[in-house]
């Protein structure tokens, strides 16, 4: 016992009781109502003893309100209860002065060691610890700073365990003697039988739906889901009720839980509340005082995965500079690094408030939405006004002009329609911010037409409610909305649509504005969408007048337009007049614009075209090798336009007369477009549809035919019955059904594929007539060659009449009816036809053409067949 001397009387201290064991200290938070026996329960235990040898320190993880209490408090209960242990000590570390205060009391305890002294016996528990042969469990709750524990981490012993609970995740708290286990939020099913078991304890049934929907509304988080039932019992209210609650947004969280006296669960601290420390502790990590503002502007963007380039743009960049605490090492006015914008991530990332995940080259922030709100919440109207624009601001800088990865475009489009969701008028303050128009282009680009369509109609809306109907941006945004129609396959109304933009461009910015001007080119190539190419090359050329005189030969707007009409002059049947033109225009554009430009680009991909349709498939090739070889040094092998350029070669080698290498081709180019654009993107259907007619080419029809049967059903559920693609489909499907033997079905399916052209796109578009001679072709092939030439001679009279006598598909209508007259049992007439139409062929197309060849080739045949009559 001890002794204490008082003056001259000699004091002696009480003999301490002998301890009892199995002994405990502290108090282990109660169970949870409704506890939930969830996978992390079995995880923590696999990790106590996984592999069958034992763990000695288990670190529980995880952002606040995931239960982390709950799960070591069940823990320590299941080895009090199974006689695990001889000493439980329940420690709360939210301090360093709690710990020695927990140690202290642990020494008193169990080696009788004075507590005057707290350090001093902290330390001697710490070495009994160590070596007792006594089992022990100690759990440190709630750790906040692991400095706390330095030189208190409680020892190796075979005998002993520990485990902590906190939302920290440094590396101190690894290593080899420790495992951390993170705690993450519950299961979708676990979420909806946590909450649907706490509304029967008071008697309450809600419908299952609104159960798991109001569970995901919270986020699976257990605290949130845990004070949301006490908050709908308290009222009465059914899960519906509080869920559109929950979406007004002009209630704040700390309106939609019970108040600090009703909270459930001994819960210390609302939910609105639950993450205020963590913030604080986060932001004093180096680089200190960035972590809020970077919080700030993570609270704005999805939830999901907010891609790592955004938060570490130049826009992000200067808000963290701007918002970075006075007085640190740096100055004021030295703007922020890469790096450190990185480090405020992290420190989020440490303290739990944010995931920080690296998927290869790509690296994304998740961040619970209540975390967000409970941030957006904390702003003034101001701030987030502000804090929006930023957020656009650095979407805008990291995201390209053109379709890219399709699970990147799609991370930077949810990121897009979060902030849109937030922002309110903050985003048409000074016009249409961009990153509205780019979101609207991004779902049309990844294949998403009729939402891009939707998305461009309510923009427009809000354009006209935020600004006004006239106004340029206003006006820009209904070019999109017109462009967009068209591609969902509504070209009459889109181009009807467009004429009145144009007239609206011309009354409100005139004639001679670059707008108008873009206005009336798109207009005429929608024009030549539409079914009349000749139309649209005399419109086009117009444009091209004006441009020069407005903006001068060398202008961007104006090389496009010389682009545009050199097009128009291939698609009206004079490719060689388009090959001349391409290859000035190639000229001018790399002389003035550079090689490595995009439009010198694009002047070159049109020039190889055109040169294959003027009958030189071998300069085609040559041409499209040369192309992708610059675009795969200047853009990468994934880029769009790189992966379009290989479909473009790949074409030109099955026309050039290889379609094994065009198959192969488009093999190896459709995995690549699966990766990269996904199942569903235009130009991956697009290739599935080129790969499926090569195949058949290559002599495999029922291949394609199989093939094309399962791409109509996609475009069909894509796009609809009436888009062009659609049409299209079936109109290959009809063909390649016809070569595998089924000539009579050919002849119903392009029937019936006739009708519907008929109806959508008018009688004189090009792929109506098209169809109107593959239907005569199908007729002659079923049998009937005679009735063949009477359809033929028809579409041969309207191609005339549409297209003009020199058009390429005019002089294919004239050969094929030479072909049917001959089979009908006129050898003669087919013979003088051909030599008629070989005159002409001669004239327009040259003697190398090919189609000029395969004339050449049926005059001899239909001569010789008259000879021999």
């Amino acid at each position: 016992m001890a002794a204490h001397s008082i003056n001259r009387f000699d004091y002696y201290a009480a003999p301490r009781a002998p301890i009892v064991w199995p002994h405990a200290v502290g108090v282990i938070p109660r169970q949870a109502d409704c506890f939930q026996h969830r996978e992390a329960v079995e995880a923590l235990r696999r990790a106590v003893f996984g592999g069958g040898t034992a763990v000695l320190c288990q670190v529980l993880s995880g952002t606040g309100g995931v239960g982390k209490t709950q799960l070591a408090a069940h823990y320590a209960r299941g080895c009090r209860r199974d006689g695990a242990v001889d000493l439980l000590a329940w420690v709360t570390a939210s301090s360093r002065e709690s710990i020695v205060s927990s140690y202290s009391r642990l020494a008193s305890d169990v080696v009788a060691a004075d507590s005057s002294d707290p350090e001093q016996a902290a330390y001697r528990f710490l070495a009994w610890a160590e070596t007792t042969e006594r089992r022990w469990l100690i759990v440190l709750d709630d750790l906040a700073d692991p400095a706390d524990l330095r030189g208190l981490w409680p020892p190796a012993n075979p005998r002993g365990r520990v485990l902590v609970t906190t939302r920290r995740r440094d590396a101190a708290l690894g290593g080899r003697s420790r495992n951390r286990v993170e705690v993450g939020l519950f299961t979708p099913a676990e979420a909806e039988s946590y909450l649907a078991a706490q509304l029967a304890a008071f008697g309450r049934q809600d419908d299952r739906a609104q159960i798991a929907g109001l569970a995901a509304d919270l986020g699976h988080l257990p605290l949130a889901l845990a004070q949301a039932a006490a908050y709908v019992v308290d009222l009465g209210l059914n899960c519906a009720e509080y869920r559109a609650r929950l979406a007004d947004r002009s209630r704040t969280l700390s309106e939609l839980v019970p108040d600090d006296s009703g909270l459930p669960d001994d819960h210390r601290a609302a939910l609105q509340a639950t993450w205020s420390l963590s913030v604080e502790h986060a932001n004093r990590l180096r680089p200190a005082g960035l972590a809020r503002p970077m919080l700030h502007l993570a609270a704005l963007l999805d939830a999901n995965g907010i891609p790592v380039d955004v938060l570490t743009s130049a826009p992000a960049l200067r808000h963290l500079t701007d918002h970075r605490p006075a007085g640190g090492a740096h100055s004021q006015l030295a703007p922020l690094s890469v790096d450190e914008a990185a480090g405020a991530l992290r420190c989020l990332d440490r303290l739990s408030l944010a995931d920080y995940l690296s998927e290869g080259s790509r690296q994304r922030v998740r961040i619970h939405g209540l975390v967000q709100r409970t941030t957006r919440e904390s702003l003034s109207t101001s701030e987030r006004d502000a804090l929006a624009v930023t957020c656009a601001e650095a979407l805008i800088a990291v995201w390209p002009t053109f379709a890219c990865e399709s699970s990147r475009e799609q991370a930077l489009r949810a990121n897009a329609e979060t902030l849109i969701s937030h922002a309110g008028s903050a985003l048409w303050q000074s016009g249409c911010h961009p990153v509205l128009l780019r979101t609207g282009e991004s779902l049309g680009a990844t294949g998403l037409v009729a939402a891009a369509l939707s998305y461009f109609r309510a923009l427009h809306a809000e354009a006209c409610r935020y600004l006004d109907s006239d106004h340029t941006d206003a006006l820009t945004i209904r070019h999109y909305l017109v462009t967009w129609q068209a591609e969902t396959g509504d070209l009459g109304d889109a181009l009807s649509e467009f004429a009145v933009l144009v007239e609206d461009r011309l009354r409100v910015l005139g004639p001679d504005h670059p707008d108008t001007l873009a206005a009336r080119g798109d207009m005429a190539a929608m024009q030549g969408r539409a079914g009349d190419p000749a139309g649209a090359g005399v419109s086009s050329a117009e444009v091209l007048h004006d441009l020069l005189r407005v903006l001068g030969p060398d202008h961007p707007q104006t090389l496009t337009a010389r682009l545009n009409v050199a097009h128009w002059a291939g698609a009206t049947g004079n490719p060689t007049a388009a090959v001349r033109e391409c290859e000035a225009l190639f000229a001018d554009t790399a002389r003035l614009l550079g090689p490595d430009d995009r439009r010198t680009r694009a002047v070159r991909l049109h020039l190889a075209l055109w040169r294959g349709e003027a009958g030189d498939p071998a300069g085609a090739l040559l041409d499209f090798e040369q192309l992708l070889t610059d675009q795969l040094r200047v853009l990468g092998p994934d880029h769009p336009q790189t992966l379009n350029t290989r479909h473009d070669l790949a074409r030109w080698r099955g026309k050039a007369g290889d379609p094994e290498a065009a198959v192969a081709a488009f093999e190896h180019l459709l995995i690549d477009q699966l990766r990269v654009l996904g199942a569903y993107h235009p130009d991956t259907l697009t290739t599935r549809h080129d790969l499926a007619s090569w195949r058949g080419e290559g002599g495999d029809a029922r291949s394609a035919v199989s093939s094309l049967e399962d791409l109509l059903v996609d475009r069909l559920h894509l796009l609809g019955p009436d888009h062009p693609d659609t049409l299209t489909t079936r109109a290959n499907l009809a063909y390649w059904r016809g070569k595998d033997g089924d000539p009579a079905g050919a002849v119903t399916a392009t029937s019936e594929l006739l009708a519907d052209r008929l109806r959508v796109l008018g009688p004189d578009h090009l792929d109506t007539l098209t169809t109107r001679h593959n239907l005569a072709q199908w007729r002659a092939e079923a049998g009937d060659p005679a009735g063949a030439a009477v359809a033929e001679a028809q579409v041969l009279a309207d191609r005339v009449r549409v297209l003009g006598p020199d058009h390429p598909h005019t002089l294919s209508a004239r050969h094929h009816l030479a072909q049917w007259i001959g089979k009908a049992g006129d050898p003669q007439d087919a013979a003088v036809a051909l030599g008629r139409l070989l005159v002409d062929q001669l004239r327009v197309l040259g003697p190398a053409h090919p189609a000029t060849l395969v004339t050449e080739a049926s005059l001899a045949f239909w001569r010789d067949a008259a000879q021999h009559e």
